[in-house]
């Protein structure tokens, strides 16, 4: 956060590819090298663990803080790597227009998987780097692997319906299963092996053009999932374990019920008593994949919403602090400078606003926010009352897109306070590039666009709305949107504005 640098939202599953779901393959590192060709510096994405179709795959609900997403691998590198054949990918060719298709890729990749498994069972002792890969992952992959295993032996119950010794995490039940599934528990072991080896693949390529992977980090975990279940002393968790208090936020911009999210809080006296093994593991993790990383909902480490089980909407919870002071200064001195940004949206107290202070973590501004009728024009999200230290973003993946936000969601009122502060009521290249511009020529050091909005889409295009499970994270690009014109631009603009270290001429 030294320098100016501006880049691009855009997460994997929306990338254009011949099947139905954008992956890790060659449309990643085309998008890559569009992004240098423009003067970009960052390439953030969304969460890039496990989904599944009973949270609509939404990426802030995952099975694993660890893990990735077995949907992102590509099979055209699969197919390059001799996992699979030609014959075999082309079954998978479903060029969907504008969405993915989770359902239908699913089921191509799981048969994809299947084959590549084979053939790794044939080579044996000869995969040196999957065995090296197993090794090195193996403090939260060998439970990962047998999670999915336990999972679908019980036909997706919840861990804690399980049989009480596999549930309390028995040795001997635990070796028992081991021993009997040795094979199914490889494959999933397998699967994470293709994910990262591509995953490095892509961002060593985007590291070499000079593009930095930003990266996000949920900030709860869901009850059902390996790392409640293997970890259950690192959460609030009654002597059934069951959850004493479940997360979510007080009625806010997206909800005038607050948002219950249902997951199990984290017990911090445990945390801290232990001196954070969990959360040390996480952060390493993700400063192994990416380069810079965010935590959703930064404030939760400050204080946090508790909500009783049992409540039907979050309106009925209380605040409850949390040890962030201690929290940080230990990860500060377990890694040197942390490179995290803060999402600070919502309800944010002065004493969070202090913590980010503290420890120079950059906050967000989002322009949609700022021209509200509430606080327009002393708004923090408007450029003018910026700091240096922060990330500006046109909208973020749960706005509306920017053409969407201004000619559907906003009032007459709120136009003109955007019409007062451009000092016009036209706009020659669309409302989505006066936003671009007006973040790009910002004090803020690093600017961020959703490529909804260099595409200039409309509500559509939008990839979530808090709160709606329904046909969310499901947008994705067409082959022919980032045109000539569209990258011409965005290099004069970014060029302009300081952001490309080169000059605009």
């Amino acid at each position: 956060m030294s320098v100016r640098t501006s880049g691009v939202l855009l997460h994997i599953t929306s990338l254009f590819n011949r099947y139905g779901i954008g992956d890790l393959g060659p449309s990643a590192f085309r998008f890559a090298h569009m992004l240098a060709e423009t003067g970009q510096s960052i390439w953030q994405v969304l969460p890039l663990n496990p989904t599944d179709s009973a949270h609509g795959h939404s990426p802030y609900h995952s099975i694993s803080a660890f893990a990735g997403n077995p949907m992102l691998i590509s099979p055209d590198l699969l197919e390059q790597a001799g996992w699979v054949t030609a014959e075999e990918t082309h079954k998978g060719i479903c060029e969907t227009k504008g969405h993915v298709d989770f359902d239908a890729m699913k089921t191509f990749k799981q048969c994809l998987f299947d084959k590549a498994f084979e053939r790794c069972i044939t080579q044996g002792e000869k995969n040196e780097d999957f065995g090296s890969f197993c090794e090195k992952a193996a403090d939260w992959l060998d439970d990962y692997a047998l999670f999915i295993l336990l999972r679908q032996q019980f036909a997706g119950e919840s861990w804690n319906k399980w049989p009480i010794p596999i549930r309390d995490r028995k040795p001997e039940a635990l070796f028992e299963i081991k021993d009997q599934y040795a094979k199914p528990i490889l494959r999933e072991k397998f699967l994470q092996y293709l994910f990262f080896s591509q995953w490095h693949e892509l961002k060593t390529y985007c590291n070499r053009l000079g593009i930095r992977i930003f990266g996000d980090i949920p900030i709860y975990m869901p009850y059902d999932s390996v790392d409640v279940w293997a970890n259950p002393k690192q959460f609030k968790l009654d002597d059934n374990l069951e959850p004493l208090g479940l997360s979510g936020v007080p009625p806010d911009y997206f909800s005038a019920t607050g948002q219950l999210w249902g997951h199990p809080v984290y017990d911090w006296k445990m945390q801290q008593q232990d001196r954070y093994p969990w959360w040390t593991r996480r952060i390493e993790h993700n400063m192994e994949i990416f380069d810079i990383v965010r935590i959703d909902h930064f404030r939760g480490l400050v204080g946090f919403w508790e909500v009783s089980p049992g409540a039907k909407t979050a309106q009925a919870g209380k605040w409850v602090a949390a040890p962030a002071e201690d929290f940080l200064t230990f990860l500060s001195k377990r890694f040197g400078n942390l490179p995290i940004v803060a999402e600070d949206l919502g309800t944010i107290t002065p004493d969070v606003i202090e913590v980010l202070r503290r420890f120079d973590l950059p906050g967000m501004r989002v322009l949609q926010f700022g021209f509200g009728e509430g606080d327009f024009p002393h708004s923090t999200h408007l450029p003018h009352l910026y700091e240096k230290n922060c990330v500006v973003y046109t909208g973020t993946h749960d706005n509306n897109t920017t053409v969407g936000w201004y000619e559907t969601e906003i009032n007459e009122k709120v136009k003109e306070n955007v019409h007062r502060y451009l000092g016009r009521k036209t706009f020659e290249n669309g409302i989505n590039w006066e936003m671009i511009r007006m973040a790009m020529m910002s004090v803020a050091e690093m600017a961020i666009m959703p490529v909804q909005d260099l595409l200039g889409l409309t509500a559509y295009a939008r990839m979530n709305i808090p709160g709606n499970r329904n046909n969310n994270w499901r947008w994705r690009m067409t082959n022919d949107e980032l045109t000539e014109e569209i990258r011409k631009h965005l290099k004069m603009v970014t060029c302009i504005y300081g952001r490309s270290g080169k000059s605009p001429g």
